[in-house]
């Protein structure tokens, strides 16, 4: 007996493997600071602003993508946004001057990064997944976040051993080589192929009708406005965007730019810091996956109220036990970063379409992450400054930890169920 895979798993595996390649680069900012410094002679501060305008870009980009795959297709803009990582990586080589790294990682990086993001994930999930949608956000989210982590003591090695050119090269590679695996596997949608969605039974609804639809570049950018203009008038996604802007300050912003530079501060080589975020990669996999299944089956207010508090109490934790070493402590502080890292994902991602409705909801969580990433870029430029004036990370670990506590307790306030004004459906034309 022949068992067949429904191509919704297939498009789910490129779309995990292009979410790994794009997070890759953003796991590479970390380990390519102190080098950029030591090589060029420029401050943390001017280093952190090419990181802080790269999230800024990644995360506006986001929303704007999702309405541009609905115009041009996911296909297409997933094809482009790797190239232009694979460009803006592999330029680094010949930089010399600072403007140069904020306009390779801000501008080039920054747009092909927002376009793979996690709104990405979310509109291949929502086309092409009727069942399990909160497992694969799940596993979706666990690329996106693990990505960025798993890899650093590779990347730390490469830069130790052969130095930061041969590893920025070997990103921008692995992004260019992934180009034609998109082009041969990924469809548009389910329709495109003859298929229906995974899990669907019984006739096509209008909605899937309409999602067969093509609109113009224009409509697909105005309904994303619209959307946010309307969203915006209701206190729950301010709650969305307000809790996903600390996210984005906890994670992205801090740990992701901030923390091998800070281990490097208190004597801890590169390698070895790198090796700490892989095991917050590692355990991101079972946290984050395990949230998607949560999040099918609990109230995701709750789950988020656990994980800002889990994560909240651990940034407060974390600068008593920073060392030279990698000491028991330590180890158990980074198990529970990667166990909640982006656990917050799936339950934030399910409110956005529980509340916003199904047509709005995906949009709505491409302007909630955006928030997300401008959280991240605050907290980057924030943090490196000061770096800068104190001397260390402590006060920023402190501020990081004090700002996830109170989001924890402002996802009480988050409503479970749509808003009282449906948020109108823009005609397309």
């Amino acid at each position: 007996m022949t068992v067949r895979i429904h191509r919704a798993w297939l498009v789910a595996g490129v779309t995990f493997l292009v979410l790994l390649a794009s997070a890759a680069f953003r796991s590479s900012v970390g380990v390519l600071m102190v080098p950029f410094e030591d090589e060029f002679g420029w401050s943390r501060s001017a280093t952190s602003l090419a990181v802080s305008v790269g999230l800024v870009v990644y995360g506006v980009t986001a929303p704007f993508a999702a309405a541009l795959m609905e115009r041009f297709g996911i296909r297409r803009i997933a094809a482009g946004a790797l190239a232009l990582i694979s460009a803006g990586t592999g330029l680094t080589l010949v930089m010399t001057a600072s403007w140069q790294l904020v306009v390779l990682w801000g501008l080039f990086v920054g747009l092909g990064t927002g376009a793979t993001a996690l709104v990405f994930g979310a509109l291949v999930t929502a086309r092409w997944f009727v069942q399990r949608r909160g497992l694969v956000l799940g596993i979706l989210g666990a690329a996106w976040a693990t990505g960025q982590l798993v890899f650093l003591p590779l990347i730390a090695h490469t830069i130790d051993t052969y130095g930061w050119r041969q590893a920025s090269g070997a990103i921008s590679l692995a992004c260019a080589l992934l180009i034609p695996l998109v082009w041969w596997v990924i469809a548009d949608r389910p329709s495109d192929v003859g298929l229906r969605p995974y899990g669907a039974t019984g006739p096509a609804t209008d909605k899937e009708q309409e999602q067969n639809a093509t609109h113009s570049g224009w409509a697909a950018a105005a309904t994303a406005l619209t959307v946010l203009r309307d969203a915006a008038r209701s206190r729950a996604f301010w709650l969305l965007a307000g809790t996903f802007f600390v996210c984005g300050w906890t994670t992205n912003g801090i740990i992701s730019s901030h923390f091998v530079p800070a281990m490097h501060d208190h004597g801890m080589a590169a390698t070895s810091a790198a090796t700490l975020l892989a095991v917050v990669g590692l355990f991101d996999l079972v946290g984050t996956i395990g949230s998607g299944w949560l999040s099918d089956r609990f109230d995701p207010r709750l789950l988020l109220v656990a994980y800002y508090g889990l994560r909240g109490s651990a940034m407060i934790a974390l600068p008593a036990f920073l060392g030279p070493d990698i000491d028991p402590p330590l180890l158990v502080i980074m198990v529970f970063f990667g166990l909640d890292w982006v656990a917050t994902v799936p339950p934030t991602a399910l409110l956005s379409t529980r509340i916003f409705g199904p047509e709005r909801g995906p949009i709505v969580f491409g302007w909630v992450f955006a928030s997300h990433m401008i959280g991240a870029a605050v907290a980057a430029a924030a943090s490196g400054a000061i770096r800068d004036a104190a001397g260390d990370y402590a006060t920023a670990w402190f501020l990081a930890g004090a700002l996830a506590l109170g989001a924890s307790l402002a996802c009480l306030a988050i409503p479970k169920g749509p808003v009282r004004r449906p948020l109108p459906v823009p005609a397309p034309t």
